[in-house]
């Protein structure tokens, strides 16, 4: 069949690549026909006796590319051209070109790492850099390059940067370009309203180009809830329009009618998430309707959960597509945005592998026998995701403390699965129960089976008695996990963990995922606890918001606040029956603010959920005592008399500091609280502990350069103040300084410092502060003396007090003292 598609004027140049070396790129546009028309050009090649693989990143593109180029051959899909998805294959000895998605290749290669049979693996929107895309393109250089030699690898995308994937190749491989249709595309910036929802926006804008323009329509929104919104919109406003959804939860006929034109020749308006930004061509379509956002999952390591989260589409996303409008014609693309703001947009999306749960990753490449960071990545994966991947690994049992995969984690590995949810299975064929445990999985990964709602055990009681095909595409496929399950029991290494005897198949997705086993915290059943410590809401509305213990398998939405979408009901006996291992019985130290004291209770805990608690009537006084130090750490300023702490700092005592003392409390506060339960250690015994943790001679220092009182010439004791700015002070009353001339000082050392005097009256009173007690007696003091004397008559207020004897007595009894 003779082919306009402009690849074809750069097919020569790719094929001579591929005879003379293993490894190329290819670089072209949408619209070019790179995804199918260069595997039927491989076939024909003489070192190309076994399969094409071509892997696609979504199950309806991938059904679409085998349909199309099984057409050229004038076949059905299942002779020459075959495809495999989770859901569908059509497959026979015959086919030569097998049309995969990603996840299906990884699982292919690992159970057969030479690929026997196959001559050739094409990587189609390699750009998009899904977690598979990437994975699978590492191990099929790690087999060409240990393994099959003359394995050609053939990385094909529109917008990737072809020269970081042919260093990634090989340090030659070539890079090949093809030109694309020139079609005139049109570009319509129809802006946004922050007050407006996205569906109230797209369906205006659907009905905008309706009027304006000729031809189909493809508006891409972020989900299916988004779908179904302005699909219920739309049909209002234009009845006449035939209104098709396209995701992956419409049935492959439904798919199908989206994807082609309408044989009765009626205008279309295809609804679609990003599934239609790359690899279909929809027939008819010439006008692009964009949201802007799209819909992706990220990896909580935190929660140890996938979240969907709604972003700005990239200006790459943003081109690909508007390019659907001019694949087959001139094209006009609206987008819901302003064309001022397109530059602020993310150029490309991240990549998969730097916001994904690692963790299939890490067993798979473990199952390869290798390491993460032995293999080639066009970006490798980020170390912290890794290590939290290898830590739940361990956990589930699949790799042991030495990051090697063990026994249960090969069959974990040998499920085409993630590994909880292969462990879900497998414990369900330990129960004799594969099937149903299975059939449960299924439901929490593929959205709309069973009709909606939160709760898993009514939408598996709808989805059994579903018989539209895509049910039973899906039961077969839950059928086909539960044999290979079967298959895998019995072989030594199962952890050991009692379940053989489960009535509710909860209670295997409950063993995969023990951390999600989940508690209602209200009466409403809008909040709930799980084991791991993650806290939940569901709507009040729900049948589960009744239950007191859920399973969770899927919540959207991050810390504390993410929203239960699909769930289990089980009960407590069962959790008690089959996890025993998991409860825990301990003593819990509690501190009680109000009382001021440490209360010990005994516990029975599931993780982060309390079951029962007690009275615990011998608790670990060394716990206790371990408590009480950590409080007293953070409360030492009130504990420890300030005015020693005050004297250590001003004498430079660094031992006594705040710091050093919570670093060493174990030594001298952990003795005085035994037997205790709070902190009322006697000032005193506290004082002289700290004080023992000094040596002679930093006592002395202290007592020396910091002393504890100013003895005054009148033989008076006061204690010194070594707090706040006026530090070092003293209070002392007048007469208590007569006779004396030089101002007192503290700390002989370096010269001293000197002791603000804070002078009183006889009654105690404030007269003055004085660094310079000299400077004050022939200063001030004499109108501190006319003033004093009016008021305190009876007390001497001599001329120049220097000259006097010290004294607090009144002028008569001083006078009687001195006769």
């Amino acid at each position: 069949m003779v082919s306009t598609l402009p690849i074809h004027a750069v097919l020569p140049d790719l094929l001579a690549a591929l005879r003379a070396q293993t490894g190329a790129v290819l670089v072209a546009p949408p619209g070019a026909g790179k995804t199918t028309a260069v595997a039927p050009a491989l076939i024909a090649e003489d070192w190309c006796e076994g399969q094409v693989i071509l892997t696609s990143p979504r199950r309806v593109a991938a059904r679409a590319a085998a349909e199309r180029m099984a057409a050229q051959f004038g076949e059905k899909p299942g002779e020459t051209v075959g495809y495999l998805t989770r859901l569908d294959s059509k497959t026979s000895s015959r086919t030569r070109i097998l049309v995969v998605t990603e996840a299906i290749f990884v699982n292919r290669i690992l159970d057969d790492p030479e690929l026997s049979g196959v001559s050739a693996v094409l990587f189609d929107e390699a750009h998009e850099r899904h977690l598979d895309s990437d994975l699978g393109l590492a191990l099929a250089l790690e087999s060409q390059s240990v393994l099959r030699e003359d394995l050609r690898v053939l990385v094909m995308s529109a917008t990737i940067d072809g020269s970081r994937f042919a260093r990634l190749l090989a340090a030659d491989a070539p890079v090949i370009e093809s030109e694309g249709r020139a079609f005139p595309l049109e570009i319509a910036w129809l802006g946004s309203s922050p007050q407006q929802r996205i569906e109230d926006a797209m369906a205006d804008a659907i009905a905008l180009a309706w009027r304006e323009r000729a031809g189909d329509i493809l508006a891409f929104l972020p989900g299916v809830g988004e779908i179904e919104r302005v699909r219920e919109r739309v049909e209002t406003r234009l009845p006449n329009a035939l209104v098709l959804p396209l995701h992956g939860q419409v049935e492959s006929s439904g798919q199908r009618a989206a994807i082609r034109r309408d044989p009765e020749g009626r205008r279309r308006i295809v609804l679609a998430t990003a599934i239609a930004e790359t690899s279909l061509t929809l027939d008819g379509v010439t006008i692009v309707i964009d949201s802007g956002l799209s819909r992706r999952a990220e990896f909580d390591r935190a929660a140890g959960s996938t979240h969907l989260v709604t972003a700005r589409a990239s200006q790459a996303a943003a081109a690909q597509r508007a390019g659907r409008a001019a694949r087959q014609g001139p094209g006009t693309a609206y987008r819901l945005w302003e064309e001022g703001g397109h530059k602020g947009r993310p150029p490309y999306d991240a990549p998969e592998i730097v916001t994904a749960d690692l963790a299939p990753l890490v067993l798979k490449i473990a199952q390869w026998g290798s390491d993460p960071c032995d293999l080639r990545w066009l970006d490798p994966p980020p170390e912290a995701s890794l290590a939290s991947a290898r830590k739940r690994l361990e956990k589930l049992g699949a790799l042991d403390a030495d990051g090697r995969i063990t026994g249960f984690g090969s069959r974990l590995a040998a499920m085409p699965l993630d590994p909880e949810g292969a462990a879900a299975v497998l414990y369900g064929g330990r129960a004799g129960r594969a099937r149903e445990a299975a059939e449960l999985l299924l439901l929490t990964q593929e959205r709309g089976l069973g009709g909606r709602g939160e709760d898993l055990a009514a939408r598996l009681a709808r989805w059994r008695s579903d018989g539209s095909p895509r049910s039973q595409a899906s039961r077969t496929l839950a059928k086909g996990w539960a044999d290979r399950a079967r298959k895998l029991i019995g072989e030594e290494g199962e952890p050991d963990r009692s379940i053989a005897d489960a009535d509710n198949p909860a209670i295997f997705l409950a063993a995969a995922r023990p951390d999600f086993i989940a508690k209602r915290r209200d009466a409403s059943g809008e909040h709930w606890i799980a084991a791991g410590g993650r806290g939940f809401v569901l709507d009040p509305a729900s049948p589960l918001a009744r239950a007191e213990w859920l399973i969770v398998a899927d919540a959207q939405g991050q810390a504390r606040g993410a929203r239960i979408t699909s769930a289990a009901q089980l009960e407590l006996a069962d959790i008690e029956a089959h996890f025993p291992d998991l409860i825990e019985r301990a003593s819990v130290l509690n501190w009680n603010e109000d009382e001021q004291r440490v209360e010990a209770r005994l516990e029975r805990r599931l993780g982060a959920i309390r079951l029962s608690s007690g009275p615990d009537p011998s608790p670990d006084p060394a716990a206790i005592v371990d408590m009480l130090v950590d409080k007293a750490r953070e409360r030492l300023g009130t504990i420890l008399p300030e005015a020693l702490l005050a004297r250590a700092r001003h004498a430079g005592i660094g031992a006594l500091s705040k710091e050093a003392l919570a670093d060493s409390a174990d030594l001298w506060l952990a003795p005085l609280l035994s037997g205790r339960r709070d902190l009322g250690v006697a000032t005193g015994r506290l004082v002289e502990a700290v004080l023992n943790l000094l040596d002679w001679d930093s006592r002395q220092r202290l007592d020396r350069i910091a002393p504890r009182e100013f003895v005054s010439p009148a033989g008076t004791h006061h204690a010194i103040d070594y707090t706040g700015d006026e530090a070092p002070s003293v209070e002392v009353r007048v007469q208590a300084l007569f006779g004396l001339e030089r101002h007192p000082m503290v700390g002989p050392e370096n010269g001293g410092t000197p002791l603000l005097l804070k002078l009183t009256s006889p009654a105690g009173r404030p007269i003055q502060s004085t660094r310079d007690l000299a400077g004050f007696w022939r200063g001030s003091w004499a109108e501190v003396k006319k003033e004093m004397k009016g008021r305190y008559p009876k007390h001497r207020w001599p001329d120049e007090p220097w000259k006097e004897a010290p004294s607090l007595k009144t002028k008569n009894a001083f006078s009687r003292g001195s006769a």
